[in-house]
């Protein structure tokens, strides 16, 4: 899901990854290890996107991907902040702990409920979060409504 928000700074884009019990994917490591052409020069690219000169082959490629959308959009929309929020209807948290890893790459040890800000990145503020969904909207029997 993609928001475009307005804070007291301006324009924000957030760039929201809804999880249950699902991993975020195949890791770097395992994406590069792919027949995909140009997995390589896509990885670079958001490696730059984040400010990032190397990453540990361990990390969730989705993160990265995901994270960079957030600040290509925002510099897209001349947004003045970006946020990647991981929306989790775990239980327990599940695979919060390559969240954190990712986190950890710019120097940061996350939350849950936490909105954490990393700096800049291409002329954006970006933050990462984790947040929980309530389980209620889990049941079967949960029927969505629109006004």
């Amino acid at each position: 899901m993609f928001v475009l928000a307005r804070n007291a700074s301006g324009l924000v884009t957030i760039a929201i990854e809804g999880k249950v019990d699902e991993p975020f994917g195949p890791t770097v490591s395992e994406r590069q290890a792919g027949d995909s052409e140009g997995v390589e020069e896509r990885v670079r690219f958001l490696l730059h996107c984040l400010g990032l000169t190397d990453v540990p082959g361990t990390i969730r490629y989705q993160l990265l991907h995901r994270t960079a959308s957030a600040v290509i959009t925002a510099q897209r929309y001349f947004a003045t902040s970006a946020v990647m929020l991981v929306h989790s209807f775990s239980p327990t948290d599940r695979w919060f702990e390559d969240f954190a890893a990712f986190a950890s790459l710019f120097g940061r040890t996350p939350g849950i409920g936490e909105l954490v800000a990393v700096g800049d990145r291409g002329g954006v503020d970006l933050s990462l979060g984790w947040c929980k969904g309530d389980q209620r909207f889990r049941a079967d029997d949960v029927v969505a409504t629109v006004p």
